[in-house]
């Protein structure tokens, strides 16, 4: 009777060991299913840093798989949408809004309304400008939902990845560095791309624990010596930077500072501003890109700044009437888009902050008429 009991209880515990091995393997399955992360996993790849004047739009394309990367000013929405048309795109899978400044959300409403949509991905953070509730209003329309950037998550496009770094806090004075940044991965390849992050944010990156290393960097907020810090630029390690801007632009971009410290660093330079749309194809092995590097000149390293943007002034005034500019409810100054002091964003037409009698930032340079 004793040998029955043991025998007997011998077989309960098989059983239970069984049933824990097959939940087990349900979980991992399931999980893996869920995720469906793929792992040094390649394809033919292309990032496309869209021309979109000053701002950014960037176009991931893998398999036939789609991620948009913000999408220029609210002007050019359009300019996005055909760029994509062109490519016989119906559907993207990812939309990331980095942050809510207009040089970058400005077309995402157009870009939203005109193709199928997957996950809408942002920061936690709002703003109460017209454009902002545009691509709100986008978004509800199309009966979506937006996926709050959290970093350390990655997602799969096609058989490649991307990982959110960055924002790594929830409470930043200036919107910049609540900049979505990924990291994306094709086999071998690696793109790094941060939006607007200025130092603080790239601080956190370096201490949360995802590994920064690229082949190419778009470099933070159009090349700003905000961004782009030495110790950031030695972890990263790029080949390659791109820089997104327009043809002279108001706030200087890319500033003297960063050049220099990009050509200390012998990394390969491509800018929209003089090179229009840059596109980077990847193997997972080998990247190739459409465009000759961008030499430095030392005529680049030894100018002013401010005199990066110079324009006579009667084209200033010529273009006055049609120029946004960004304001809050009780300054004196006018702003352009971006600018750290913008906390309550209100756009106006130059004409019409002029008219307020108000005067512009001496810190983010905007156009005068």
């Amino acid at each position: 009777m004793l040998n029955k009991s043991f025998k007997f209880l011998g077989w309960v515990c098989s059983i239970f060991l069984l049933i824990l091995s097959i939940t087990f393997i349900t979980k991992e399955v399931s999980k893996e299913t869920i995720n469906n992360v793929p792992t040094n996993a390649s394809s033919l790849s292309k990032v496309h840093f869209i021309d979109v004047g000053q701002g950014d739009a960037i176009l991931i394309e893998t398999d036939e798989h789609y991620m948009l990367i913000d999408a220029g000013e609210n002007n050019q929405g359009t300019t996005v949408v055909n760029y994509l048309k062109e490519l016989g795109i119906k559907k993207l899978d990812y939309v990331i809004g980095t942050h809510p400044h207009s040089d970058h959300i400005g077309g995402l409403d157009t870009v939203i309304y005109s193709f199928d949509i997957g996950k809408v991905i942002m920061p936690d953070v709002v703003h109460t400008t017209k454009t902002f509730e545009d691509v709100l209003d986008a978004i509800s329309e199309k009966d979506l939902k937006i996926t709050k950037a959290i970093a350390g998550t990655t997602y799969s496009l096609g058989t490649t990845s991307f990982t959110i770094v960055a924002p790594n806090g929830s409470d930043y004075d200036g919107l910049n560095d609540y900049s979505v940044g990924i990291k994306f991965v094709n086999g071998e390849n690696s793109f790094l791309l941060t939006g607007d992050a200025e130092k603080l944010s790239e601080t956190e990156m370096l201490h949360n624990g995802i590994d920064l290393s690229a082949d190419v960097l778009k470099l933070g907020h159009h090349g700003s010596s905000t961004s782009s810090q030495e110790d950031f630029l030695d972890e990263v390690q790029p080949d390659y930077a791109v820089i997104s801007a327009g043809v002279d632009n108001s706030y200087g971009h890319p500033h003297v500072e960063t050049l220099q410290k990009l050509k200390d660093r012998n990394i390969e330079v491509f800018r929209t501003d003089l090179q229009n749309t840059i596109i980077f194809t990847s193997d997972g092995e080998h990247i190739t890109v459409n465009k000759e590097p961008y030499s430095i000149t030392q005529s680049d390293l030894s100018r002013a700044t401010k005199n990066n943007s110079a324009k006579s002034a009667k084209d200033k005034s010529k273009n006055s009437g049609s120029t946004i500019v960004h304001i809050t409810n009780t300054g004196r100054k006018y702003h352009v888009a971006g600018c750290r002091f913008l906390k309550v964003d209100i756009e106006v037409t130059l004409d019409e902050a002029l008219a307020k009698g108000l005067e512009p930032c001496g810190t983010c340079k905007p156009p005068a008429k």
